[in-house]
């Protein structure tokens, strides 16, 4: 996987990131890394008929940018055709499923970066803290896709693909 940490100073093609990829490779191909940065963002390329199981994003806005080949979005009832250059803005909370197409498709993932869990008091006059509480999906479910078949582990601890047996990302 190649990763920039400043962006605005090495433009990166993602072109040549597709292509210099293994042809097999699916999964994350590119990601941001700068730890001061405000987005997170991922190119992602999912092989020919992969598909990514219906979930949601409980906390984050995600804008998705179709960069080559084509596939399915099925959302709120509704199904939209991908290809390159075509932009979805997927709200939070909505639920999605995605579908390569026969080709494959990869894609560019676009959202704020959620922010780190900080250790402290809160505000003055603030009631304390609630225990904390288990929940929501992580912005970026990309360590939960299988690189080699596509499927998303529905088990957050998921070490391996129950469809085809392939150790999942880090």
């Amino acid at each position: 996987m190649t990763t920039h940490s400043h962006l605005d100073e090495v433009p990166v093609d993602l072109d040549a990131v597709i292509a210099g990829a293994p042809a097999d490779a699916g999964g994350a191909l590119w990601r941001l890394t700068d730890t001061t940065r405000g987005l997170d963002s991922n190119l992602v390329r999912l092989r020919p008929g992969a598909v990514i199981a219906e979930h949601a994003e409980p906390v984050l806005d995600v804008l998705l940018v179709v960069v080559a080949g084509a596939g399915r979005l099925d959302t709120g009832g509704r199904s939209h055709d991908l290809r390159p250059h075509v932009t979805v803005l997927l709200p939070r909370n909505s639920r999605r499923t995605l579908t390569a197409g026969p080709d494959g498709v990869a894609y560019l993932t676009v959202h704020t970066r959620r922010p780190g869990l900080g250790i402290g008091p809160g505000p003055a006059g603030a009631p304390p803290a609630a225990a904390p509480v288990e929940g929501g999906e992580t912005a970026c479910l990309l360590h939960r896709v299988c690189p080699d078949c596509g499927r998303l582990a529905p088990e957050r601890d998921a070490r391996y693909c129950s469809r085809c047996a392939s150790p999942l990302p880090d």
